[in-house]
C-alpha cells in the first residue's frame, strides 16, 4: 500500500541515551518495518547518542557499520532528549521525517500508517498514547499538564502526545527556523500549525534498561514547556499582587471608619495581625519577583545564542543534508 505513488526520501530519527542493552534489539524491530519500505522509497535511519557513558555508542557502530543508509550522531554531551531531537532534524534532508525513541514504547509498525497519512494530506501525524501501563501518579500529572498548558498557552496541544510523530518537509524547514535554547518540540509543531492528524496507538513495555526521566527531568521539561509558551504564569503574579493592594485598600478604609465614626480608641494596636499581613505581602512579593526571575533567565540564556547541541562525531555512509543557506540557519 505504501509503494502507490511516487517515491519518498524518508528520514527516521532516533534519539538514545545509555541504552546499550536495547539498541540491536530495537534496530532489529525497526528493520522489520523499513526494509519493506525501502522497495517503495528511500529511506534513512538516523540515530543521536545523546552524550551517552555506557557502550550505547559501541553498539550503534556496529550498526552503522551493518547499514550503509545508517547515520549515528554523537553528541558532545548529554544536551538532552528535546536537543538530541533536534539534531536529528537538522541533519534530515528527506521529504518527509519520522521520530520516535529507542527505547522500544514506541512501535515502527505505525509508520507505513502514518505514510499513508501523509499521502492523503495530512502535513503532520502525531501519536497519542491510548493504552499504557504507567503508575497512577504519572498519568494523573500527564493529564493535568497537558489540560493546564492548553489552557493558559495560545497553542493547543493532544493530550497523551508523544515525541512519536512524522512531520512533511515544510514542516521540518518551519521547525529549523526556531532556534530557541529551551525546547518543547510537541508544542513548537502545534504552534505551526500544519495540517495535523492523530494516531492513537498502544504504547508498549520498554525492551529494557530503564526510563530515563526522573522526576527532575519531567519537572524541568514541564518548565521549559510552560515558561516558553505562556506568559500567565506573570499575569498571576500580578493579579496576586492587585488582589493584595484591595486588600489593603480594605484595611485602609475599615481604620478610617473608626475615625470618622469617633471610636478611634477601639483601634488596639496588634503585633500578630501586622507581622500576619507583612508575612503574606512578602510571600505575594517573592512569588512575583521569582516568577520574573525565571523569566529573566530563559531571556539571558536564550541571547546568550550558544548552539542547542555540539556534535562531536558523524559516523556512517548516509549522505548530508545540503550546507545551511541563508533561509536555513545554522544548529
Amino acid at each position: 500500500m505504501t509503494g502507490e505513488g511516487p517515491r519518498l526520501s524518508i528520514d527516521i530519527v532516533v534519539p538514545l541515551y545509555n541504552e546499550e542493552q536495547v539498541v540491536a534489539e530495537f534496530h532489529r524491530r525497526l528493520m522489520e518495518v523499513v526494509i519493506p519500505l525501502r522497495r517503495a522509497h528511500d529511506v534513512r535511519i538516523c540515530y543521536v547518542d545523546d552524550g551517552s557513558i555506557d557502550q550505547t555508542g559501541a553498539e550503534l557502530a556496529k550498526v552503522a557499520a551493518g547499514d550503509e543508509g545508517v547515520t549515528v550522531l554523537e553528541l558532545s554531551r548529554n544536551f538532552g532528549h528535546q536537543a538530541a531531537l533536534t539534531a536529528g532534524l537538522d541533519r534530515a534532508h528527506g521529504d518527509l521525517v519520522v521520530t520516535l525513541d529507542g527505547d522500544g514504547q514506541h512501535p515502527p509498525e505505525l509508520i507505513p500508517e502514518m505514510i499513508e497519512l501523509y499521502r492523503a494530506g495530512y502535513e503532520v501525524v502525531l501519536t497519542q498514547r491510548v493504552a499504557a501501563e504507567v503508575g497512577r501518579f504519572k498519568r494523573w500529572t500527564s493529564a493535568a499538564f497537558y489540560r493546564m498548558l492548553s489552557a493558559i498557552g495560545d497553542t493547543d496541544i493532544t493530550a497523551g502526545s508523544a515525541d512519536y510523530r512524522l512531520v512533511s518537509r515544510p514542516v521540518l524547514e518551519a521547525l529549523r527556523q526556531m532556534r530557541e535554547y529551551h525546547r518543547f518540540l510537541r508544542g513548537m509543531v502545534a504552534w505551526a500549525g500544519f495540517r495535523t492528524v492523530v494516531l492513537p496507538y498502544a504504547e508498549r513495555a520498554r525492551i529494557g534498561g530503564r526510563a530515563k526521566y526522573s522526576l527532575a527531568r519531567m519537572a524541568r521539561f514541564a518548565a521549559d514547556a510552560t515558561f516558553s509558551f505562556s506568559l500567565v504564569p506573570v499575569g498571576i503574579a500580578l493579579l496576586v499582587g492587585l488582589a493584595f493592594l484591595l486588600l489593603a485598600a480594605a484595611e485602609v478604609a475599615y481604620v478610617l471608619s473608626f475615625w470618622a465614626t469617633g471610636q478611634q480608641a477601639r483601634l488596639a494596636p496588634g503585633w500578630s495581625s501586622l507581622m500576619f499581613m507583612l508575612l503574606i505581602v512578602g510571600a505575594a512579593l517573592m512569588i512575583a519577583v521569582g516568577l520574573m526571575g525565571i523569566y529573566v533567565g530563559y531571556i539571558f540564556q536564550e541571547v546568550k545564542r550558544r548552539p542547542v547541541y555540539l556534535l562531536r562525531a558523524v559516523h556512517g555512509n548516509a549522505p548530508r543534508r545540503p550546507p545551511p543557506g541563508p533561509d536555513r540557519p545554522e544548529p
